[in-house]
């Protein structure tokens, strides 16, 4: 496994987010947005399970790389 390929998801429940680190840019838009979920100073730096599923799909989709996406999981 690569290291500086890894990809790893998060969940709450109903959202996962998926982190692609290779892709992420550090332009600290998910921290300033939602530093409940997102904490880099941390291990593991996302915590899913602080947020809603609409702050956090909101705050998501304004990450300029595309390191962070998103799925809804299934009932």
């Amino acid at each position: 496994m690569d290291a500086k390929d890894l990809t790893k998801e998060y969940s709450n429940g109903e959202v996962t987010i998926v982190w692609k680190n290779a892709l992420c840019k550090h332009a600290a838009e998910c921290v300033k947005n939602n530093p409940d979920v997102f904490k880099p100073r941390e291990k593991p730096w996302i915590h899913a399970e602080n947020s809603t599923t609409e702050k956090i799909i909101e705050t998501v989709k304004k990450c300029p790389s595309g390191a962070l996406t998103y799925y809804l999981n299934s009932k």
